[in-house]
């Protein structure tokens, strides 16, 4: 508890006047929000988050003068925890007896994907361990950055890998259905919760189960406990029916919208050629992963009764509210997609930090500005 307290006291003294570049973060939030707008006239996905960490990145490498300390990501990374956590709700965990056979292939194929691209990048680039391996993870932007962020890598690099991954795949998924199976696209228009439809019970559900979330996360000393005590906590209110509260688009939005530009920010003083061979790996990196989910789709397909198109979308880990707006499109089981996803997310925010716990002794090593190894 006293631990909590003193981060509290800390958190309220890091935004004095004195101490937080105000003018700073208005620059960079302007920028970020500029960003975001133009992704979302574009249809890109998870625009708020990605169009800022793009305008941002290129106002930093630019030289502008933008700011976003870390304390301001905290609040919106429970934000993000509550958000997923809220995702697991009865009606999918009263289907899981059907999807058992996936399932499992689903988790060996995370353990795979996460290996093969570990591999690929600790090969075919200077990042050290850290970053490397929690670059190749199959998990969420915002999750991979948190826990690399404690173990010493380096999270433009990072939140640079898992961009491009989201990007490609996005783009990719919905071709390559079509060329394969010749799927017709419909519309994807899901209703959405507004904070104008928000009553005080789901602003009780929504703060409590985050703040109840951080206490018991702390307390068991859970890896990104500001990230997954949340999650655990909505998790389990969803899951038991306690509740079936939802997070309004514009806190995710704003949260999406915050991380973003905290990252690009971090860009500040990184060469352009730097970013842009980060992109070239990343790039290369995604074709393999891509191509690995194809083939356990594939041969899933070939063993089970179900199709290669959800497979393929439940599977390729593009992100699980991306991936299920496809579903829509395609009219395909959305739970199906979703619970997939949601599978993977815990597996891979539980999994990822013990196994690197186990395997990245023999390679932790400094990191430079880069998230280089050093020589």
């Amino acid at each position: 508890m006293r631990s909590l307290l003193k981060d509290f006291i800390a958190g309220i003294k890091a935004f004095s006047p004195s101490a937080f570049p105000y003018r700073r973060f208005a620059l960079a939030i302007a920028i970020g929000l500029v960003g975001a707008l133009v992704f979302v006239y574009l249809n890109a996905p998870l625009p708020w988050m990605l169009g800022a960490m793009t305008a941002t990145t290129i106002a930093a490498l630019a030289g502008a003068r933008i700011s976003a300390p870390p304390v301001v990501r905290t609040p919106m990374i429970l934000i993000v925890g509550v958000m997923v956590g809220a995702t697991f709700t009865p009606e999918i965990l009263q289907r899981f007896p059907e999807w058992w056979q996936t399932i499992v292939i689903l988790l060996v194929l995370s353990v795979v994907l996460g290996a093969v691209c570990t591999l690929y990048l600790y090969a075919f680039s200077e990042f050290n361990f850290s970053t490397a391996y929690f670059s190749a993870m199959p998990g969420g932007l915002v999750e991979m950055i948190t826990l690399a962020e404690e173990r010493n890598g380096d999270i433009r690099t990072v939140a640079l890998v898992h961009s491009v991954r989201i990007l490609v795949i996005v783009f990719s998924v919905p071709i390559i259905v079509r060329l394969i199976e010749h799927a017709e696209m419909g519309s994807a228009s899901p209703l959405r919760f507004s904070v104008v439809d928000m009553g005080p019970t789901d602003l009780f559900w929504i703060f409590g189960t985050g703040i109840a979330g951080i206490v018991v996360g702390r307390l068991l000393k859970m890896p990104a406990a500001y990230l997954l005590g949340p999650l655990t906590a909505s998790a389990i209110v969803h899951a038991t029916g306690l509740s079936a509260f939802k997070l309004p688009v514009e806190f995710l939005s704003i949260a999406q919208l915050v991380i973003g530009t905290s990252v690009g920010c971090r860009f500040s003083g990184i060469a352009s050629s730097t970013v842009f061979r980060i992109i070239r790996i990343s790039f290369g990196m995604t074709i393999v992963l891509l191509a690995v989910t194809a083939l356990f789709a594939w041969l899933t397909a070939e063993f089970t009764k179900y199709a290669f198109v959800p497979l393929f979308l439940a599977y390729a880990p593009g992100g699980l509210p991306e991936m299920s707006l496809v579903a829509i499109a395609l009219h395909i089981e959305v739970a199906f997609v979703a619970f997939h996803h949601i599978v993977r997310l815990f597996m891979v925010m539980g999994g990822a930090p013990l196994a690197f716990s186990l395997v990245g002794r023999r390679h932790r090593q400094g990191v430079n500005g880069d998230g280089e190894r050093r020589h």
